[in-house]
């Protein structure tokens, strides 16, 4: 193979998002099992990997200073949750009543935030992993052996994080934006297919699919702001921290300008059916598609992007076949004329930012030059977050209560079947059993796949290779595969790990003696794991999508509220803007995702799935309007024409809100609640210049939209 194609192929390794917590844990993993060996401690290589294990886990993307806190409360976490399995470990009536406690209140603590949860998860799975070290090394007369040993390895790869996240301070930044242009990408291809001009073309199921992809783009949003967040502080950003900002801010801007509906696709491809025009746009917005992947590998690769002569040429092609449509002796109406004009202005200022064109400044300095920092500021509201969910409607105190209890009869069960070897039910079970139902029966199934093959593999390798110290390249490769797949392929990943506990405990003893027990133990754990998703406290999503759709509209009414007020101040992406766009897009992402877990549910639970499948496809177009009057946002001059634009966006807020209250309360509701909708001929006319005309007529087809879910939603009351 040429040296050129292997350094490509080295880069390419090297820019993986994967490629560093893989590196991390293989020095980790490594570093410890020579350790063992150069002490000739064998007994402490299955408890050091665990506790390396455990804090690989419990990693966050945070910038040093905050992973070094982070590290120190994960150690605190571990060093209580171990010493007390170790103490407890004796008295099965004290372990009883102390394992749904604990189980509880680290499942409460997630509330505070996700680096809470993260931690929290973790030290839980170290609980079990010290049940599992304990019971291996049976009644011991030092009770801080165990402990120390995975506290030890854990702390090992805590310090090897930490020098990591020291060294390379953005390459998290770099990671995360390069999926979110990952994710942009997925949503320009998915956006191009709405464009075809050709008759049959199920849009809908379309809209439901763009749907789905902008959920994604959302959570890669999220996820780039905590990082950002997390590096900036409160401080002015600077240098390359500066220019990450400013490429968030860019996909922001991009991501509203995707999610813009300036027409009802069917009537454009009607209208435009002899043309090119919506074949341009196609075309052009997939190379926009390929120009987001080529930033997003260059942001990997830490290379230049490269410049797009072929979507340059395809713009102009575009803005001439506009004018070539104009010219014609009987041009489309003038309102399709408004709207194509709009959406050709929104596609090359994509285009423009893509290239570099335009680019995106930072705010002014204040307040609105901050990212919303969701972390609580003080112990206060910390309590607060866990309070305000310490109520049975609340899905996190659910599964704190389900996961406890099913935690409980496992160790139930493990005392009645085989105290010895019988933790590994207790670790199935809390692998398995997860928030939701379609969760759990997918983890479910991969669990056990991943178990079996495991150890068939497990076995294999104990016959080839059954001397222990040859075996530990194997399981230090192991231990790698299952990070390297965790976030991808389950099964691989369960797989991965099963090998690697079925040679760790071959070092100190009989491998072949927990292949059959690991099988029954996952059996069982995976067993107890569904009877509780099932039986206590079920989350059904369908008994809280009243909430959900009141949420997603009441969004909508908040982000239609702060654009309309921009066309009276003039167009700026302040904090509150800002906001109210990301919890619109929020709502509608957590709808799609409610949705989703709703159809993985029994049949019986799924009722009125094809109502809600219309709703969410209506209420992607609706926030797909909004979104079109917020890329077009800018200062209309004071007069008639802006009276009326004023008049109409109240209407239509107020329009909004009724709905979300209605959806509330469960209670029907009509589109002609508010009185006669102002937006008829007169009202037009009365508007002087385009963009009020423009921006109008985009309201026009939200109070549309607004009627469509309120028809929706009776149809919903009668299920």
């Amino acid at each position: 193979m040429p040296a050129a194609t292997l350094a490509h192929r080295w880069r390419r390794l090297r820019g993986s998002d994967r490629f560093a917590e893989c590196l991390r844990v293989l020095l980790a993993l490594g570093g410890a099992a020579a350790w063992c060996f150069a002490v000739d401690r064998l007994d402490a290589v299955s408890p050091a990997l665990l506790g390396v294990i455990a804090c690989a886990l419990a990693e966050t993307e945070d910038h040093w200073r905050n992973r070094l806190s982070t590290l120190l409360v994960t150690l605190a976490c571990f060093a209580v949750s171990s010493f007390a399995v170790q103490w407890l470990f004796p008295y099965p009536i004290a372990f009883a009543l102390g394992l749904p406690l604990a189980t509880f209140v680290l499942v409460m603590l997630g509330a505070i935030s996700e680096r809470y949860a993260t931690v929290a998860g973790a030290t839980l799975l170290l609980a079990v992993y010290a049940m599992i070290g304990a019971d291996q090394a049976g009644m011991v007369i030092d009770p801080w052996h165990q402990p120390l040993i995975l506290l030890a390895g854990a702390a090992w790869y805590g310090v090897l994080s930490l020098s990591w996240s020291v060294v390379a301070p953005q390459q998290a930044v770099r990671h995360s934006l390069a999926r979110l242009f990952d994710a942009l990408a997925d949503c320009l291809a998915g956006k191009a297919a709405l464009f075809m001009p050709v008759h049959g073309v199920d849009r809908e199921a379309l809209q439901l699919a763009l749907a789905m992809k902008n959920e994604r783009v959302v959570e890669a949003l999220n996820d780039t702001r905590l990082v950002l967040i997390d590096r900036i502080g409160a401080r002015r950003p600077r240098g390359a921290t500066a220019e990450r900002l400013r490429l968030y801010f860019m996909a922001q801007d991009i991501h509203e300008r995707i999610s813009s509906t300036h027409y009802p696709y069917d009537a454009l491809a009607e209208a435009l059916f002899h043309s090119d025009v919506l074949f341009r746009c196609e075309h052009l917005l997939q190379l926009e598609a390929r120009n987001c992947r080529q930033r997003a590998e260059a942001l990997r690769l830490r290379a230049e992007t490269p410049v797009a002569i072929e979507t340059r040429a395809s713009a102009r092609d575009l803005q001439g076949a506009v004018m070539a449509l104009r010219a014609q002796v009987h041009p489309p109406a003038e309102h399709v004329l408004r709207s194509l004009d709009a959406l050709v202005r929104n596609l090359l200022a994509i285009q423009a930012q893509l290239q570099g064109e335009t680019p995106v400044g930072l705010p002014a300095a204040g307040a609105d030059s901050t990212l919303q920092n969701p972390s609580p500021q003080s112990l206060g509201e910390a309590w607060t977050r866990i309070r305000l969910q310490l109520t049975r409607q609340s899905f996190r105190f659910r599964h704190a209560l389900r996961l406890g209890i099913a935690l409980l009869a496992g160790y139930a069960v493990l005392h009645a079947v085989h105290p010895r070897h019988g933790y590994w039910i207790l670790l199935t079970t809390l692998l398995v059993c997860q928030p939701s139902y379609g969760a759990t029966r997918i983890r479910l199934v991969q669990r056990m796949i991943g178990t079996l093959i495991g150890l068939v593999l497990g076995w294999a390798t104990l016959r080839l290779l059954p001397f222990g110290p040859w075996q530990m390249p194997l399981i230090v490769a192991s231990g790698v595969m299952f990070f390297a797949a965790r976030l991808r392929r389950y099964a691989t990943a369960t797989a991965a790990i099963t090998l690697f506990v079925v040679l760790c405990f071959n070092q100190v003893g009989n491998g072949y003696e927990v292949i059959l027990p690991r099988l029954l133990d996952t059996l069982i754990g995976a067993a107890i794991a569904a009877l509780a998703m099932r039986f206590i406290l079920p989350d059904w999503q369908g008994r809280r999508f009243d909430d959900v759709l009141a949420d997603t509209v009441r969004s909508d009414a908040r982000y239609l509220a702060q654009i309309m007020a921009q066309y009276a101040s003039g167009r700026r992406d302040d904090l509150d803007y800002r906001v109210a766009r990301r919890e619109a897009h929020n709502a509608h992402a957590t709808l799609s995702s409610a949705l989703a877990k709703m159809l993985r549910e029994p049949g019986r639970h799924r009722s009125g799935s094809e109502t809600l499948l219309r709703f969410l496809a209506t209420a992607h177009v609706l926030l797909g309007q909004l979104s079109a009057l917020g890329a077009n946002r800018q200062a209309m001059p004071a007069g008639p024409a802006r009276e009326t634009v004023v008049q109409v966006g109240g209407f239509t807020v107020k329009a909004l809100e009724q709905l979300a209250q209605a959806l509330a309360k469960r209670s029907a509701t009509s589109g002609d609640e508010c009185g006669q909708v102002p937006t008829d001929a007169p009202c037009l006319q009365s508007a002087g210049d385009e963009t009020a005309r423009l921006v109008l007529g985009q309201l026009s087809q939200v109070l549309a939209q607004r009627d469509r879910l309120a028809a929706l939603s009776r149809e919903l009351t009668l299920v």
